[in-house]
């Protein structure tokens, strides 16, 4: 990790909707992974990087279900020629959807992941974009999770810091997850 950091061009903020940032079935420090997400959006918009939210279609019944009140995104998005929604029904972001596709055509080659959950969403999203090439920045303190309940006889609960730790740990050799959501500078695509 340089002191200063090369900017990204494209941010990816996954599944931050109500179901999973606000109430009773909110990630723990919600308040701080919105703060920082908030953060990262405006520097994005500023510099005129790329901005997709992904949005989770959860099965009936389900608190991401479409069109429930869970289903919503939890943070303004400003849809425009650099800022999309793209709806999703896998944890990996760009699985049947045109991510991919936004990217290669707004030129993008670096971004920042962002959102929860950590060890499912987050990771598989931020693992693909390594495998199709780009260079990908996972702020340490803007995903996060759920506490892994204990598993009698095997093993005491895992805190959600934890989990999230080793779900940035798992890819950590490819992609740089020590930055600080602060520390992430954004840039248009072709100007990085």
């Amino acid at each position: 990790m340089t002191d200063t950091p090369l900017p990204v061009q494209a941010l990816i903020v996954v599944d931050v909707q109500k179901d999973g940032v606000t109430g009773d079935r909110a990630v723990p420090s919600a308040d701080v992974l919105l703060d920082r997400t908030a953060g990262l959006l405006a520097r994005a918009r500023g510099a005129g990087a790329v901005v997709v939210h992904l949005q989770n279609d959860g099965d009936p019944g389900a608190g991401d279900e479409p069109y429930t009140p869970g289903w919503a995104l939890h943070l303004p998005v400003e849809e425009g020629p650099t800022e999309v929604v793209i709806r999703k029904t896998w944890d990996d972001g760009f699985k049947d959807t045109s991510l991919g596709a936004v990217l290669t055509e707004a030129g993008v080659e670096s971004l920042a992941v962002c959102g929860v959950m950590s060890e499912m969403c987050v990771q598989a999203t931020a693992r693909t974009a390594l495998e199709l090439g780009y260079r990908v920045v996972l702020p340490y303190d803007a995903h996060a999770t759920h506490d892994v309940p204990a598993a009698p006889g095997i093993s005491e609960a895992v805190p959600a810091a934890a989990v999230s730790r080793v779900a940035a740990w798992a890819i950590s050799a490819d992609a740089d997850v020590t930055t600080a959501a602060t520390d992430v500078r954004f840039a248009a695509p072709g100007g990085a």
